[in-house]
């Protein structure tokens, strides 16, 4: 491969081993980068690395890691420190076990590396591994230090060769209960899942890739070439949905499965109630008789 590996070792199960190289699945597409400009003159600004203390202009070529154990205190790390803090995952991806794919849910996927052959030695091992990796269609769950941080990886066939996912810790997530507390927890009217699901099944097509393509980044750059150009851009008129606005679900379902006809909008204040009718008058013969009983 043209690009070169974040990381070399060996892939373990059990006794099996073979030569493997990781690399980013993703890349830097050339997307756009600003800088920081001073308005007054046009220029860019540069940022300055300087001590803290003494305000000394510094190199970063210079600097050292440092590990602050208590406020304003460090302890300088060295690149032999870090060395002699290697463990087994240093070098060697190691398979701890095999788990449902679907038992791991996506919001703990972080980042995907292609997991390659490393030279020619281990290719028929590694085409072995992967098919049997397939055939369970299983992840292999397995451990890989990157960017000197020991990372959880899952390992999953794509193509002719396999995917390592690197997998968030409990701990590096945000409790949904957060989020999601105030959501009711009454059953949803049958009726209306039941046609929700009928748009659903409407809706449902095949992934494209161009379905995630940054419709927003086309757009600045439709902006910035209309500047270069002396131009401009009106900005696109949208609608802002009323958030304290209430429709009717079931008609705005049926309107969206073409059943129906507009949903009517459902004010959300209450309405005040409607002072009471005055009694009619009395007919002229009840009068009449109320005035000789008198």
């Amino acid at each position: 491969m043209a690009q070169r590996p974040i990381w070399r070792g060996y892939l373990q199960l059990s006794l099996v081993t073979c030569p493997v190289a990781m690399y980013a699945a993703n890349h830097d597409r050339g997307s756009l980068h600003f800088n920081l400009i001073n308005p007054k003159t046009g220029n860019r600004i540069r940022m300055i690395t300087q001590d803290s203390e003494t305000e000394e202009e510094l190199s970063r070529k210079d600097l050292v890691k440092g590990y602050e154990f208590k406020k304003d205190t460090y302890v300088i790390v060295t690149d032999e420190d870090f060395e002699s803090a290697r463990v087994e995952s240093s070098t060697t991806m190691k398979v701890d076990k095999f788990v449902d794919i679907a038992s791991i849910d996506p919001i703990y996927y972080d980042a995907s590396y292609y997991l390659a052959p490393d030279g020619k030695a281990g290719k028929d091992v590694y085409a072995v591994l992967r098919d049997a990796v397939e055939s369970t269609g299983k992840m292999g769950l397995a451990r890989v230090v990157i960017a000197r941080r020991e990372r959880a990886v899952g390992i999953v066939p794509m193509g002719k060769g396999l995917v390592a996912h690197t997998l968030h810790e409990e701990r590096d997530l945000n409790k949904p209960s957060e989020a999601f507390d105030e959501i009711p927890t009454g059953k949803s009217d049958a009726e209306m899942v039941k046609l929700a699901t009928q748009l659903i099944e409407r809706q449902s097509g095949k992934y494209d890739p161009a379905d995630v393509e940054d419709r927003y980044e086309a757009r600045l750059r439709d902006v910035i070439d209309a500047k270069l150009k002396g131009e401009g851009i009106a900005p696109m008129d949208e609608e802002e949905p009323d958030r304290n606005n209430v429709i009717d679900l079931m008609a705005a379902l049926r309107q969206s499965l073409g059943q129906g006809k507009e949903p009517a909008k459902k004010d959300p204040k209450p309405k005040k109630a409607a002072a009471p009718k005055k009694s009619a008058a009395k007919p002229a013969a009840t009068r009449a008789a109320t005035r000789k009983r008198a």
